[in-house]
């Protein structure tokens, strides 16, 4: 039985228990299966239930955007992630930072760390892009203006009281290009500050990007 003949066609994705099962299916004990191949490297478990090629297929593993987004669900890619896909910061970033519905937690993995933060409807569901990555893998990221409230938000300390202070924090904190701060949609932000946390710094940040 050839696993990776038979998975290739979804590694597009995560791989869950079903995907990884059906795969098995001429086995008798599948799951003592899963458990070999996870201690060979043909499988790496990112959780219970959700796996990844191991270094023995030779496989492509999926990006790491939509890992993420299989990871835990409902989530989206935000904060420092969503920041530097859209150029906003200058730092490469090698945690992946996601917001969730769900409890916060943090997944350290063979393929690098998952951080997830706690958001409340009905402000979670703002701002949220689908973006096609490659043919095949699409994720679910941030805005460039819900990131930068994301993190103003889930950022302990920070509120927002002054336009002087909430420049420090984009330009000379977060190493913002005031260029980019022009081109936001500050409408977005503008809808999204009667329902969000913190309310009172994201009005400072309209009022902010008003005046650039």
């Amino acid at each position: 039985m050839n696993l990776r003949r038979k998975i290739k066609e979804y590694v597009a994705a995560p791989l869950s228990h079903n995907v990884v099962m059906e795969a098995l299916s001429s086995y008798n004990r599948p799951n003592d299966k899963i458990s070999e191949m996870i201690k060979s490297g043909e499988l790496v478990s990112l959780r219970r239930g959700l796996y990844v090629p191991g270094p023995e297929l030779d496989l492509p593993l999926p990006d790491s955007f939509v890992v993420a987004n299989h990871l835990r669900g409902p989530s989206y890619i935000s904060l420092e992630s969503a920041l530097s896909y859209w150029n906003l910061i200058p730092e490469r970033v090698y945690e992946i930072s996601s917001v969730t519905t769900k409890t916060s937690k943090i997944y350290n993995t063979a393929i690098g760390r998952f951080s997830f933060q706690h958001l409340p409807t009905p402000y979670y569901a703002f701002g949220i892009r689908s973006v096609r990555l490659t043919e095949f893998q699409t994720a679910l990221i941030a805005s460039p203006e819900k990131a930068i409230c994301d993190k103003i938000v889930l950022t302990s300390g920070i509120l927002l009281r002054s336009v002087s202070q909430t420049m420090d924090f984009l330009i000379d904190d977060m190493r913002m290009d005031e260029e980019h701060l022009q081109n936001l949609d500050i409408s977005a932000i503008q809808s999204w500050v009667e329902d969000a946390p913190k309310r009172s710094s994201l009005q400072m940040l309209v009022n902010t990007l008003q005046r650039l």
